[in-house]
């Protein structure tokens, strides 16, 4: 990696941010490209977001991603947002133009449809009705990216209904919440599901969901990456599901930024995952 006094800088702005692999996936593709740059984590308490993305053109960044808890505040913290940001209602990419304002977008939908058609390239819009396991930021933009696609009915299951409601509303007519309690029923016949919860997650307990009713032929994601076979993941590939882990989600949605920063388009390998993969093994071991 070339850093000198002309580097471009950018970063992931969190609160906490030490678990952030953003770092390591952008530094690689800069070593990877020859570029001039750097990409740091930037831990910044809530209180201080504003006034550090005030910061970013003064002291030469060319933007940066935004990570929890700041998403949505940065929506309102930004000069600027597109439709698609103000669509998910959060953003996790701020751009500093050359007239020094901040442009924000999302980009978290087209990482997960990115790493959908990579991990499963015989799903199509038309297979069926997705489900999606959550309401949060995570599942309003892999909704708001489903519906963009053309699927025609999307099932939003969440521990508190409202919030499913919620967020169906706000996505339209071909969105419709269901109780947690029968999320084993929104599964009929669906061609797609989606867990975008922390369960599973290391250290959260894990997703008890029976998908005896989900046919064999639809394609479980999992947004979640740590660990890279969540419990979900290997008790729908038992069965015979194509399986689609969260990790690709967090590559791909790095790639508008890094294009807008740095001027290069780069590209998701296996390679990249590995290292990346890397990254996280020998922060556990240490």
């Amino acid at each position: 990696m070339i850093v000198t006094g002309s580097a471009r800088l950018a970063g992931v702005i969190g609160w906490p941010v030490a678990h952030s692999r953003s770092p390591q996936l952008h530094n690689y593709w800069l070593a990877h490209h020859g570029i001039d740059g750097i990409y740091i984590p930037l831990a910044v308490a809530p209180t201080h977001l504003r006034r550090l993305l005030r910061l970013l053109p003064g002291i030469g960044f060319s933007g940066a991603n935004v990570t929890v808890p700041h998403k949505q505040a940065a929506l309102a913290a930004v000069d600027e947002t597109d439709v698609l940001a103000q669509r998910i209602g959060a953003v996790n990419t701020v751009i500093v133009g050359e007239d020094g304002r901040l442009r924000g977008t999302n980009t978290d939908g087209f990482g997960f449809m990115e790493n959908l058609r990579q991990g499963a390239p015989s799903w199509v819009p038309a297979d069926g009705p997705a489900v999606i396991l959550g309401a949060g930021g995570t599942a309003r933009a892999v909704a708001v990216a489903l519906a963009d696609a053309g699927v025609a009915q999307i099932r939003i299951v969440n521990r508190t209904k409202r919030r499913a409601t919620r967020l169906a509303h706000a996505i339209g007519p071909v969105a419709r919440p269901i109780a947690w309690q029968r999320r084993a029923h929104a599964l009929e016949a669906a061609a797609l599901l989606v867990n975008t919860t922390v369960l599973g997650m290391s250290g959260q307990p894990a997703l008890s969901l029976d998908l005896a009713a989900l046919p064999v032929r639809a394609v479980v994601s999992d947004a979640v990456y740590t660990p890279l076979e969540t419990p979900l993941l290997a008790a729908a590939a038992a069965r015979g599901h194509v399986v689609v882990d969260g990790l690709g989600m967090l590559l791909h949605q790095a790639r508008p930024g890094f294009e807008a920063w740095f001027g290069v388009a780069p590209e998701v390998t296996p390679a990249l995952r590995e290292a990346v993969l890397e990254t996280g093994r020998v922060a556990l071991a240490s």
